[in-house]
């Protein structure tokens, strides 16, 4: 079995807490088998009898009429009748649709629209649920649905939110083993989808590329009732070939129309990218002024949840290390617990006649977690002396006691150059440095 024992741990630790859990993430990356198998399994350990866990799962069709929201807290109500204490999974909460109150149309279940203002929804059920004394809610939820605006302000201070994400490197070398210098580069090309991680290589790669096109775009164009998808599925390609780079809504569009040969604005390229945010595939990077102390500009990097899933949309041809470390580099600082910004500062320098010039400088990351903040670097290699000189330039240029680092696709350990910068291993790095 695959451990993924961080998020046992916030599960257990919110044990009866009194609040629903809510997990969240990204659709296959193991939301259901948390619960289902692993939780389950702790719980089972600690004594509780297997009658005391509910499951509900609601994207089986079997369980179509608990959609309805009433009609999904009557019937949970029903079965933890008495005073014995439950324990209550509802999986893909977000397939309960929102009806208007029936006490304005008769007693009837009515599917309400966006603009209806007195209906009860999903939030309702869990909220509700949660105060029953002898129930322990647990929900999954695999999109946007879960973690908008008005859902956060509902759910603030009411409930446990778990955000879960694909396997990252900690795990996904737990479960695979070997050396980890084999088990990276595996890992940048395949991901931790955990799905994929039982798969053959062959498997990995078709798996990756149906889950895209099947669910998640899927998922996608029916949620946001987007006529025709083929604009979805190029804007995807674009931001694949230039993770790690500096974008914006217009360098976006302007690349589609050299690309497709057609316009799109940049409005709708922003949706676009919400929907790919909103279903957890993409993460945004924002610009931070590292002398000025402050986010600043339109421009973003954005970084898929998953390196497996941002080569298959590639069909596993666009091989370049460099995106895929920073990619990984990325996530497992947030999975961390890390605040993850794009540095980038201004400093003024003289041209080849003498002049002043005002130079525009960028740090992959600047990132921080508590007291600790780091400066970071991320190459494939540097035994280029050309290649070493352009990583560390920045860092001559910024004059404070942020710790420097270089992180390099090399099985080495964590050393210290000539100028007191830290040189480490993507291994060293991933698994015991930032933790």
């Amino acid at each position: 079995m695959i451990k993924r024992d961080k998020y046992l741990n916030q599960l257990i630790s919110a044990r009866n807490n009194g609040f629903p859990k809510v997990i969240t993430g990204v659709r296959r990356c193991g939301k259901s088998f948390l619960l289902k198998e692993i939780y389950k399994d702790f719980l089972l350990s600690e004594n509780v009898p297997e009658s005391s866990i509910i499951i509900m799962e609601l994207d089986d069709d079997e369980n179509s009429r608990y959609r309805d929201p009433l009609e999904l807290g009557a019937y949970v109500r029903e079965k933890c009748k008495g005073k014995e204490h439950y324990y209550v999974f509802i999986d893909e909460i977000q397939k309960v649709y929102s009806i208007i109150n029936p006490n304005l149309t008769d007693g009837k279940h009515v599917l309400a629209d966006p603009e209806d203002t007195e209906v009860i929804s999903f939030v309702d059920v869990v909220l509700g649920l949660s105060r029953e004394k002898n129930i322990d809610l647990y929900v999954t939820g695999s999109n946007s649905k879960m973690l908008s605006s008005d859902i956060v302000t509902e759910f603030r201070d009411k409930a446990t939110n778990i955000k879960l994400s694909p396997l990252s490197f900690e795990e996904y070398y737990g479960y695979v083993g070997g050396l980890a210098s084999e088990a990276i580069y595996s890992y940048m090309q395949y991901g931790g989808m955990p799905l994929a991680v039982l798969k053959t290589e062959e498997e990995r790669k078709e798996y990756l590329k149906n889950l895209f096109s099947t669910t998640y775009f899927t998922d996608i164009v029916e949620r946001n009732k987007l006529k025709k998808g083929e604009a979805l599925d190029e804007l995807c390609n674009i931001i694949s070939s230039s993770t790690g780079s500096l974008l914006n809504s217009e360098k976006i569009a302007n690349t589609f129309e050299s690309v497709r040969h057609e316009k799109i604005d940049k409005q709708t390229v922003e949706n676009y990218i919400g929907y790919f945010k909103d279903s957890f595939l993409l993460r945004e990077a924002k610009r931070y002024d590292l002398k000025g102390r402050k986010e600043i500009g339109a421009l973003r990097k954005y970084y898929f949840i998953d390196t497996g899933l941002r080569n298959a949309r590639l069909n596993f041809t666009f091989p370049d290390e460099g995106q895929m470390l920073e990619n990984i580099v990325y996530n497992e600082l947030c999975y961390n617990g890390y605040s993850v910004n794009v540095g980038v500062f201004d400093s003024v320098e003289k041209d080849k006649n003498g002049r002043s010039i005002r130079k525009n400088n960028e740090v992959d990351f600047y990132a921080t977690k508590g007291i600790r903040s780091f400066y970071i670097q991320v190459t494939a290699d540097i035994s280029n002396a050309e290649t070493r000189e352009r990583e560390i330039r920045p860092y001559f240029k910024l004059n404070d006691q942020v710790q420097k680092i270089l992180v390099v696709n090399k099985p080495i350990g964590e050393t210290l150059d000539k100028n007191g910068y830290t040189v480490i291993g993507i291994t060293d790095f991933l698994l015991a440095y930032i933790k």
